[in-house]
């Protein structure tokens, strides 16, 4: 069985965030194996899977940034903002001036309140927003308040069908649609839009240059964890060392003296290992998690 750790994916086209979990728990034989933000089937690159215990540090790789580049389609609306649903309404778009699908793009940047896609993952009482879709019913979603930093538009490309293709580089807050940003990009310049492409670049401070194919993971499985528990968590989080009394306490679940170390940071062992994951209040460092539990 392969050992407790991050593992950085290039998930393929074509299959789901679920289908990788489902394969990577074969290769590394063992059930205990999770993902940290899920990627649609259409779109490739950075998923974050935990093995093991590292299954619990997902929480916090789930609230990181997230990089992607992407291509959008101008002059074609579809029933779920990306190239996997059918088309619904064309308008010719050959004619938008440069400037007008720049600033259309512009004004997406910074706190927006996005709608998401309808065909989504979110839950309207307990049913996801995509099999509600799917069954013929007509679904509304809230809006919610993303944060979209950086929004740059490498290439416009026409083509002879009046359509225009916008190549766009984003970073974005956890839970932002980018095929939403195509979608209401289309609909501000009045020809509708959706997503054609997308390739996530980055989670936080994991990048496509560390991720490895699933092909790269079966050929040297079940030893397919990139991070052990420690380095992992050093990735995205602070880290003290605890003296042994002090990985006592955490063992136990209680609280450490604060040291004035801002949001949650992991506490390692002398010999190097990840104890917990804590934060401070009230002058107590008080753990979130405990990874090594005392025996």
């Amino acid at each position: 069985m392969s050992a407790d750790g991050l593992i950085v994916v290039d998930k393929p086209a074509g299959m789901t965030s679920h289908d990788v979990v489902a394969r990577l728990r074969r290769l590394a034989r063992t059930r205990r194996v999770g993902h940290g933000g899920t990627l649609d089937p259409m779109a490739t690159g950075v998923l974050v899977i935990g093995v093991g215990r590292a299954t619990r540090l997902l929480t916090y790789v789930i609230g990181a940034d997230k990089s992607y580049l992407g291509t959008v389609r101008l002059g074609q609306t579809t029933v779920t903002d990306d190239a996997e649903g059918d088309v619904v309404r064309s308008v010719p778009a050959g004619d938008l001036a440069d400037s007008a699908v720049l600033s259309a793009f512009d004004r997406l940047t910074g706190e927006i309140d996005q709608v998401p896609s309808a065909v989504s993952a979110i839950k309207i009482n307990g049913q996801r927003a995509y099999k509600r879709v799917r069954d013929g019913e007509a679904v509304a979603l809230a809006a919610r308040r993303v944060t979209v930093s950086r929004l740059d538009v490498l290439a416009i490309r026409r083509t002879a069908t009046d359509l225009v293709d916008v190549d766009v580089d984003v970073t974005c807050s956890s839970g932002t649609y980018v095929r939403a940003l195509a979608r209401d990009a289309g609909a501000a310049l009045g020809v509708g839009g959706h997503l054609t492409a997308l390739r996530r670049t980055s989670v936080g401070g994991f990048t496509l240059a560390e991720a490895r194919t699933l092909d790269d993971l079966a050929e040297v499985a079940p030893d397919v964890v990139d991070l052990p528990m420690a380095a992992a968590a050093a990735r995205f989080l602070p880290v003290r060392e605890a003296t042994a009394e002090e990985e006592r306490v955490l063992g136990h679940g209680g609280p450490l003296t604060a040291v004035g170390i801002a949001g949650p940071y992991a506490v390692t062992g002398g010999d190097g290992r990840l104890v917990a994951i804590v934060s401070e209040r009230e002058g107590r460092a008080r753990p979130e998690i405990v990874v090594a539990p005392a025996q």
